[in-house]
């Protein structure tokens, strides 16, 4: 499964690699990541159907989150990706948001990676 992790924070990426290790050497997942919502259309444009996961913050300059969900869910249909929104501020509004905008999934930082594990060992 290739997983699209989009953060603006570039410690995610070996945060990711290490909690990830096992799955990755394995070849049960493989991690892509973006530093903007730009970044990841730019990526999902030159790699059509090949991410089956979207891991994106909601709070990043530039696109947004949620502005590059609501992209995410216009353009990308067949098949739709799922994507999971990751936030420090677990409040309702994006919450609500995320979820009328068509999120699969609204997780909270710092991220309990076993409870992440067990969300994608569900989707593969």
């Amino acid at each position: 499964m290739k997983i699209l992790v989009v953060d603006d924070e570039k410690d995610v990426q070996f945060l990711f690699e290490q909690r990830f290790r096992k799955e990755i050497k394995n070849k049960e997942m493989e991690f892509v990541f973006a530093y903007s919502g730009e970044e990841a259309i730019t990526y999902l444009n030159q790699h059509v159907h090949e991410a089956v996961l979207i891991l994106s913050d909601i709070n990043m300059p530039g696109m947004s989150g949620l502005d590059l969900l609501k992209h995410i869910k216009q353009k990308y249909s067949e098949p739709p990706p799922v994507v999971m929104m990751i936030t420090a501020y677990g409040d309702a509004e994006n919450y609500n948001t995320a979820m009328k905008l068509g999120a699969d999934d609204f997780l909270t930082k710092p991220l309990e990676f076993s409870v992440l594990k067990e969300k994608l060992k569900a989707i593969y």
